[in-house]
């Protein structure tokens, strides 16, 4: 089922531009901080121990993940899967990269409030993007505004989803930074490298917050004309 409306490049291209954007500056710091050598030469697999320990976060375990930045935390296991670039790099990006994701293992471990919501949204605001698009073109076909109203409410869970996780990263970088200065790991160039690495990835949770965003105001966009019309 495919429908386009040209009149949705009027949400979504300020949202699309940001995106590109940070996608920019991600792979730009990424790209220059991959290549500069943490003072300790410690690859990132080595640096999460030393984070995991500091941190009291014994019973995490660290596992590799293939593919490019797919580093990530996972809290029903507790475990923390490293790629190959950032695992095996002695890089300031690896260092800032891990720091982040032992971020979400200390929420994790403090039962921060934030990520325990977001995580109980991740089933809702799937299944609402999906069904939440259904319901609208079934809607629109149909000349069925209650549909396209359904399609609105359904693909709302998402664009909360988005808003919630925007907190839960930032709160992550911001924990990253911190346990780097504390722990000593770091020196002040090293700090600031691992701050530009993060403050560009919160960028693209920015970006998708206001993709959320645009989709949904262009649903009840549509719905208002359509209440218009009848």
């Amino acid at each position: 089922m495919f429908y386009f409306d040209p009149r949705y490049f009027l949400f979504a291209l300020p949202a699309l531009l940001v995106m590109l954007y940070a996608q920019w500056r991600v792979k730009s710091a990424y790209g220059k901080y991959a290549e500069i050598r943490n003072m300790r030469g410690m690859s990132g697999a080595q640096v999460a121990q030393y984070l995991l320990h500091a941190a009291g976060l014994s019973n995490v375990r660290i596992e590799g993940t293939p593919g490019k930045l797919s580093d990530h935390y996972d809290p029903r296991g507790r475990v923390l899967r490293l790629s190959p670039d950032v695992a095996n790099a002695p890089s300031v990006a690896a260092m800032g990269i891990v720091a982040h994701e032992i971020g979400h293992a200390q929420q994790d471990a403090t039962g921060y409030l934030p990520m325990r919501l977001r995580g109980a949204l991740v089933g809702p605001a799937n299944l609402g993007s999906t069904l939440g698009y259904i319901f609208f073109i079934l809607g629109i076909v149909i000349n069925a505004v209650g549909l396209v109203w359904v399609g609105v409410l359904l693909f709302s869970a998402a664009v909360v989803f988005a808003l919630v996780t925007l907190p839960v990263e930032l709160d992550a970088s911001r924990r990253a930074l911190v346990m780097l200065r504390n722990t000593g790991i770091v020196g002040l160039q090293e700090i600031d490298g691992a701050k530009a690495v993060l403050s560009a990835a919160a960028l693209t949770y920015v970006a998708a917050l206001l993709q959320a965003v645009a989709n949904l105001l262009y649903y009840v966009f549509i719905a208002l004309g359509m209440n218009r019309e009848d």
